[in-house]
């Protein structure tokens, strides 16, 4: 048994088998549809994790549109330490000039918690979502849709603490209000129907996420026309799912179709576009395809690295795949510096209990076990299992896999009994139906 490695999209981890080791974690970049981070404007925009669903900042009331602009272009480029204090200011001035129950309040507390969340700081993120939501309930009505991105919102969060339980119901309110207040054809609902989907996804349930994504890809095609740049995340979903399945025939061409639409409509260096390159190098990475897949990460990194800067959180993401395509093959002397260099990353802009934190000391902590260097790999181990534990709770899939990686270790270095323990606590977890 191997530790079980990692490479992400924001959080979210997938676990393909990886040679004679248990599964090693791969934290994948995700073209990803939710409601995100209330704009400056009422547009639909496109991220390099999809569509995020603007809410219109109220005319200036103390807090400047270029503020906005500001606050916003700063959480884009992951720099949270400045985006923060005006996401907070926002709220403040907000609360003070229309009381605190008024709609653009919700607007600003959902702004702070998607910053909080994005820190991985849910316990902060958590009682803002809530807070909007009540706002939005109570000033606009249960069937607004203002309150279905609220529900979407707070569902994300628990999806993402592996809290499925609590994310479904709120999933399938917010589709439920979309479809009354939009129809069953508006782009929104395919973002839901995305998001459901992705759920199931996660849950291993596929049979049920397939039907979700094949009518929210129908949905997109015919409101937005078949080279819009939604229908290429509809196709990236898609294709993830039947990757998760193990098809990959039927995955490949659905990632080649949404890498051709986004370089088509958004120009060969944008975001998403790298995040597309990702997906389709992970899936030759998983063929074993590694000479297609190299260039794809590679280019997929420069792009990350000249639109975002040096230190963005998906330059870390880019890293880490990069480095762990060179591990799979032997290459430590290459994977090493990229691992080293994604870990000083997050730890630079991400709160220090983030789990992405935590995917890249497991990832590091990894490549020293699978050369042997057990006395790098435990404490590296153990700082990523406490980091999950505090953010994600103890029964988190996560912390399982974590568990699972230390137990590993110690069967390496003949410590069978503490082994033994980790393994019971971990299958505890897994055995957890959620």
């Amino acid at each position: 048994m191997t530790p079980k490695h990692s490479t992400n999209s924001k959080t979210e981890l997938n676990a393909p088998e990886n040679s004679s080791l248990s599964p090693l974690e791969r934290m994948v970049l995700r073209l990803d549809a939710h409601f995100g981070i209330s704009g400056p404007t009422d547009e639909e925009t496109e991220e390099s994790d999809g569509p995020v669903y603007i809410v219109t900042f109220p005319p200036n009331r103390g807090f400047s549109q270029q503020e906005s602009n500001l606050a916003s272009l700063y959480y884009t480029q992951g720099d949270y330490a400045k985006a923060e204090p005006l996401f907070r200011r926002s709220l403040a001035i907000r609360e003070k000039a229309l009381g605190p129950d008024h709609p653009d309040v919700a607007t600003s507390l959902n702004n702070l918690a998607e910053l909080y969340k994005a820190q991985g700081d849910y316990a902060k993120a958590e009682p803002l979502y809530r807070r909007a939501l009540a706002i939005r309930e109570k000033a606009l009505g249960p069937d607004h849709p203002d309150v279905a991105t609220s529900l979407n919102n707070l569902a994300l969060l628990y999806e993402a603490q592996g809290d499925y339980a609590k994310a479904e119901p709120l999933y399938r309110r917010s589709l439920a209000i979309w479809e009354k207040a939009l129809g069953p054809d508006h782009p929104d609902v395919a973002t839901s129907l995305n998001n459901l989907a992705e759920l199931y996804k996660a849950q291993g349930d596929y049979a049920k996420a397939e039907p979700l994504l094949r009518r929210a890809l129908a949905i997109d095609e015919k409101a937005l026309g078949p080279d819009h740049p939604n229908v290429a995340i509809s196709l990236n979903n898609l294709a993830s799912l039947y990757q998760a399945q193990g098809d990959y025939a039927k995955a490949e061409p659905l990632l080649r179709r949404a890498l051709a639409i986004l370089e088509k409509a958004l120009g060969p260096n944008y975001p998403s576009v790298a995040a597309s390159l990702n997906n389709l190098a992970e899936l030759y990475r998983t063929q074993g395809d590694y000479a297609k897949a190299e260039p794809l990460y590679r280019r997929s990194l420069a792009i990350w690295e000249k639109a975002l800067g040096p230190d963005h959180p998906d330059v870390a993401t880019s890293l880490n795949n990069l480095a762990e395509l060179y591990r799979t093959q032997g290459d430590y002397a290459r994977a090493e510096p990229l691992f080293r260099r994604a870990l000083a990353i997050q730890e630079k802009v991400l709160d220090p209990d983030h789990p992405d934190v935590a995917t890249s000391l497991n990832n590091l902590a990894s490549l020293y076990y699978t050369q042997g260097d057990y006395a790098k790999a435990e404490p590296l181990f153990r700082r990523s299992l406490a980091i999950r534990e505090k953010a994600l709770g103890p029964d988190h899939p996560d912390v399982a896999t974590s568990l699972e990686n230390l137990a590993t270790l110690h069967r390496a270095t003949k410590r069978s009994s503490e082994a033994q323990a980790l393994e019971q606590r971990a299958a505890q977890i897994r055995a957890i139906k959620r």
